[in-house]
């Protein structure tokens, strides 16, 4: 699996929440590793066995499941020389003995559990080991029946502390005079009595310490030392034959190494699994069906991540449809189901239980590959865009027909136009892989690629248009809407905004076989452009449902303050100029420009030859003045003339912001600039940087020292 489709879709957070009900340092390394499968027959198996333990559990059961405690040195130290001490022996016993308990109890769940009891089937139980340990060692010390040797020592080891103690019993009676107080105690190791300062001679031994104050000394008698000297020699006695049994005892355990390894990796196994099972109860998770053939069906469907509050949802693809496109408001939950669909699906390949009602159905995907949130990124130098781009890219490589593809808010981070334009080339490519695709997006134009394609449905999400509250509901079936001004207008956006708003988008979605409300529309004043005698074919250009942004919104109604607008008909900084959803208009009529008025001094055949419009041809005339739209025919590409023809019959055109001058024959009326700008419009805006017009704004107030403005020159290699 893609490592950036899983940190998209959080799968980390369910490891994480996975591992806390393990309860040993092998399920918390299988969680870790946990990655989802992509083989039907062992996925079907992992999915059963976890259903079983969450039975087994519901049954209210205790699981006997073997303590790891100590277990894990003990693994990596056999083999190694090292001799195991009575603490390894501890932990190795209280391990052994819950084996064999974990292989009667799974023993008995074999008739309903199969899968999860055929674990167990695999242990050791390793009897001549345990009963060795159990014949040598208890409570973490060596038992005197572990060898004759041993028990030899000890026993007379017990004899001279017995003799130790009565002679000592003795001294204290016979000096109980010059005593400080009648009560033996240790310094070191060795027995002392405590004499006065002054009857130190009176006592034949050795002084091991005094009292603070100096009058009390702590003697140790000679025939006390004496015990105490024969007690070391045996307890160096006493150790020997214990390390020797031990040795032994580590001997014996090494012979059984692979068992114990074996034993440990599936008391790990089983941790994993009863992990998985009460994390399956903690979701009220289910089991689920599983196919190969790309269909989804959930019902009650929940995000693991989200607690009991989230509205269940109802998800299906794959059957009568291999791509959803989801549409519906912001804050509405279409990001939310995208991930709930992709994390659900990754749960159930990890062999983990689904949180949705019973009956529901995953595929097995090979692939799962998302594109969710923006990716921007300081240090990589990317955009929303590039980001996006750089994920349809990755998806594109490897998309097929086990592929599962999530893509959240299509067509977003570049221009709305060429945008669904991408997007819908990218969907017709993944439709036709027939690759399984789910997809949020707010744009009209992809809702309808939606409706017309076979195998691919609309879906949305429902909205209350009178509380203004999200539903978080998923409808197959029906074209959602983005509620932008309703919800615009509950967050505070002023009434005479959002009335503005409704109205422009309502003016940008007039017919094309309605010119005259079309031109009105892209015309500040609101009155229709004139000279417009055609009607193009062109779509409108692509607008986001109820809250796409309107390039009429940003045409000033004064020309006064028409330098906040220049974004309209500069090129934008992602969008070329001849794009027809630049040039206001231009997406809805092709136009043809007015001839020049007629001279009152001469006839209409000469006015005609001045304006070398065809006598009697209709056809269009070549006059252009700054401003026009002219149309290029073999570069297939639209500009905005810039400067008239000159002596060499080259018209200046600026085209995707690069000025070039081009033959006059070359090119062909467009649309004329009454019904690109209003009549007092600054066009400067338009042909020239906004620099120069500041300092051409500054030189017209008075002299400026200093101040030069440049005009770069026509490229001349790009002279046609």
């Amino acid at each position: 699996m893609n490592p950036q489709t899983l940190e998209r879709l959080e799968y980390a957070r369910i490891k994480t929440e996975l591992s806390t009900y393990a309860v040993s340092y092998l399920g918390k390394r299988h969680i870790a590793a946990l990655q989802p499968i992509t083989d039907a027959r062992t996925l079907r198996r992992r999915l059963d066995e976890t259903d079983e333990a969450s039975g087994v559990l519901r049954r209210g059961a205790s699981i006997p499941l073997p303590s790891l405690t100590g277990m894990e040195q003990i693994l990596d130290l056999l083999g190694s020389g090292y001799v195991f001490q009575e603490q390894d022996f501890t932990h190795l016993h209280q391990f052994l003995r819950s084996c064999a308990q974990l292989i009667d109890y799974m023993h008995g769940k074999a008739d309903w559990a199969p899968n999860a009891a055929a674990y167990a089937s695999g242990m050791h139980r390793l009897e001549r080991l345990r009963e060795e340990i159990e014949r040598c060692i208890r409570s973490s010390r060596v038992l005197d029946s572990a060898s004759r040797e041993l028990s030899k020592v000890r026993r007379r080891m017990a004899t001279v502390e017995e003799r130790s103690s009565r002679r000592l019993a003795e001294l204290m009676a016979k000096h109980r005079s010059i005593l400080q107080e009648n009560l033996a105690v240790q310094r070191g190791g060795r027995f002392a009595i405590p004499v006065r300062k002054e009857y130190r001679k009176l006592v034949k031994g050795s002084v091991l310490d005094e009292s603070s104050s100096g009058q009390t000394l702590y003697i140790e008698p000679e025939e006390i030392r004496q015990f105490h000297d024969e007690m070391e020699l045996l307890r160096a006695e006493e150790g020997r034959e214990e390390t020797k049994i031990l040795s032994e005892l580590t001997g014996t355990a090494e012979q059984f190494a692979q068992e114990l390894r074996v034993n440990a990796e599936l008391v790990g196994e089983y941790d994993f699994l009863f992990a998985k099972a009460r994390y399956a109860l903690a979701l009220n998770a289910v089991n689920m069906k599983l196919n190969e053939h790309g269909l989804i069906r959930l019902r009650g469907a929940r995000h693991p991540l989200m607690g009991s509050g989230m509205i269940p949802l109802n998800f299906e693809l794959g059957e009568r449809f291999r791509m959803l496109i989801i549409t519906g408001p912001n804050t509405g939950g279409k990001t939310l189901a995208l991930k709930t669909i992709g994390l659900l699906t990754l749960m159930g390949q990890s062999g983990l239980l689904i949180p949705a009602e019973e009956g529901g159905e995953l595929s097995v995907f090979d692939g799962i590959e998302a594109d969710i949130g923006d990716g921007q990124s300081i240090e990589q130098a990317l955009s929303t865009f590039s980001a996006h781009i750089r994920r349809i890219k990755g998806i594109l490589e490897t998309a097929g027909r086990r592929t599962l593809v999530l893509i959240d808010e299509m067509a977003s981070g570049t221009d709305p136009g060429e945008g669904v334009g991408l997007s819908i080339a990218v969907l017709e490519e993944l439709h036709r892989r027939g690759t399984c695709v789910v997809v949020t997006t707010h744009f009209t134009e992809i809702k309808t690629f939606a409706s017309a394609t076979p195998g691919c449905e609309n879906a949305r999400m429902e909205f209350d248009a009178e509380t203004l509250q999200p539903l978080y509901r998923l409808t197959i079936g029906e074209a959602g809407r983005s509620y932008a001004f309703a919800i615009a207008k509950k967050l505070g956006i002023p009434d005479a905004v959002t009335r503005r708003a409704e109205e422009l988008t309502r003016r940008s979605q007039v017919k094309p076989e309605q010119p005259d409300a079309a031109a009105a529309f892209f015309h500040p004043s609101g009155a229709p452009g004139t000279g417009d005698t055609e009607v193009g074919a062109a779509l409108p250009a692509p607008k986001e449902d109820s809250c796409a942004s309107s390039d009429a919104a940003a045409i000033p109604a004064n020309p006064d303050t028409a330098e906040s607008s220049s974004a309209l008909f500069q090129v934008r900084e992602d969008r070329p100029a001849d794009d027809p959803a630049l040039l206001p208009g231009a997406s809805l009529r092709r136009a043809e420009p007015q001839p020049p008025a007629p001279d009152t001094n001469g006839s209409p055949g000469e006015n005609k030859a001045e304006s070398g419009e065809e006598d009697g041809s209709g056809s269009q005339t070549d006059f252009f003045r700054i401003g026009d739209s002219a149309s290029v025919p073999y570069l297939g590409k639209t500009g905005i003339v810039y400067s008239e023809e000159d002596a060499m019959g080259t018209i200046g055109l600026q085209i995707q912001g690069q000025k070039i001058r081009i033959a006059r024959k070359r090119l062909q009326p467009h649309i004329p600039r009454e019904s690109l700008y209003p009549e007092d419009y600054d066009l400067s805006i338009v042909l020239d940087s906004k620099e120069n017009r500041k300092k051409r704004r500054k030189m017209e107030r008075r002299h400026m020292e200093g101040v030069t403005i440049v005009l770069p020159p026509d490229d001349p290699d790009k002279k046609r």
